[in-house]
């Protein structure tokens, strides 16, 4: 048997996240070993692990980042709290020389790069193939013995400020690197030309099982009655590239242009201060309903009427495959990845992004009772699962 070892971070709820599990689900088991690696075994994910997967042990070096510093030195990580100490003096100091947008991953990286010489090696196995599935990429390109190393992108790089000199360093020490799509593909090579060749074109593999076995797991009639308003569903962090700080605003131009509309929003993150900020000053408060971080939101997605993705940027939205596997009308925002998304007419609707069209665009969708139709008849003709990427990693293991 060949020998895999997959590396992330935790299994909070999250779309690579469920990408993973889909990946995961997918390995032929009988042809290949598979080793799964986490920083941390956290996450409302975790117990979804496959059976045949084998979970490796917590390691506390590694299960010392993205953590609070007070609990790595309960922990006497002392080498891990030096590194990350040291990452975010000189993460300060590049942000500054590079002029970047405060919304960059700069000392996440850098935590990463100087922790790297406190970690251990992940395994003693020389694996046929380690796949580092979140950036960054420092841990597995020197803490794990392979014959072939692949990396992956999430996201779109035209639209993250990042320390190119430093990133482009890390990437150059794997084998290959995996693109969800060709969008994807695009904005990373607009950036790091010198690293085209190892570009692997790898759809996000998503757990239809999965996906389909929790969607009556539970009624969300007390969250979500049925009242007869159209019920609109967003899903994701609350960040700058989901743009939910703008939902309130496009939602109130539908309720002046007569529409009885619900947007419900399912999520977590930093921005959530800033969206019930954005809510109030709409006066929003009745019909922008935030339900918080949900363990399945899958019964959310089934009992909506039509869901939206506003966002700014993504790589290739996954709450938009779930919707589409469960059979949803589904609108996105014209984010630049958004042709490799969907195509627009047929299995969804791309509507632009400034506020006004947007209402507009969704407006149009609600209005359109035969459009919301065939969009559902359609998503019924399509895979949207991808299992047929699996194949492509076979063959990088040969």
């Amino acid at each position: 048997m060949k020998n895999v070892l997959i590396f992330s971070h935790a299994l909070e709820l999250g779309g690579a996240e469920t990408a993973l599990l889909g990946l995961l689900e997918s390995i032929d088991k009988t042809e290949y070993q598979v080793d799964l690696f986490l920083m941390r075994h956290e996450g409302e994910l975790l117990p979804y692990i496959p059976s045949d997967i084998n979970l490796l042990p917590e390691i506390p070096q590694y299960a010392s980042l993205a953590v609070p510093m007070t609990c790595v030195l309960k922990k006497r990580q002392f080498g891990v709290l030096f590194g990350r100490l040291k990452a975010k003096i000189k993460a300060k100091r590049r942000v500054e020389e590079l002029q970047l947008k405060w919304d960059n991953d700069v000392g996440l990286q850098l935590s990463h790069k100087y922790t790297l010489k406190s970690m251990p090696q992940i395994s003693d196995t020389e694996y046929d193939l380690a796949i580092s599935f979140l950036t960054p990429h420092y841990f597995v390109a020197e803490k794990v013995k392979a014959k072939k190393k692949i990396a992956w992108i999430h996201t779109d790089y035209s639209t993250v400020s990042i320390d190119k000199e430093e990133q482009l360093k890390m990437w150059d020490k794997y084998d290959y690197i995996a693109s969800i799509s060709d969008n994807v593909t695009e904005s990373f090579v607009s950036v790091f030309p010198s690293l085209k060749e190892k570009i692997v074109l790898i759809e996000n593999i998503l757990p239809k099982k999965y996906i389909l076995s929790k969607i009556d797991e539970f009624s969300v009639e007390s969250e979500m009655p049925d009242d007869g308003s159209i019920k609109l569903l967003s899903i994701g962090r609350f960040c700058t590239a989901k743009n939910f700080d703008n939902v309130p605003d496009i939602c109130k131009r539908l309720i002046e242009k007569g529409l009885n509309v619900k947007w419900y929003l399912i999520g977590y993150g930093g921005d959530e201060q800033l969206i019930k900020n954005k809510i109030a000053e709409a006066e929003m408060q009745d019909r922008v309903v935030i339900l918080g971080k949900k363990e399945n939101p899958y019964p959310y997605i089934k009992v909506c009427d039509i869901y939206v993705q506003p966002s700014r940027y993504e790589g290739k939205s996954v709450s938009v495959r779930e919707a589409q596997i469960i059979n949803k009308p589904v609108i996105i925002t014209a984010y630049s990845t958004s042709g490799s998304q969907m195509k627009d007419g047929f299995d969804g609707v791309i509507v632009p992004m400034d506020n006004k069209g947007c209402a507009e665009g969704v407006a149009r969708v609600i209005e359109n009772k035969e459009l919301q139709q065939r969009l559902i008849e359609n998503t019924k003709t399509c895979d949207y699962t991808n299992a047929e990427e699996i194949e492509k990693i076979y063959k990088l293991i040969g």
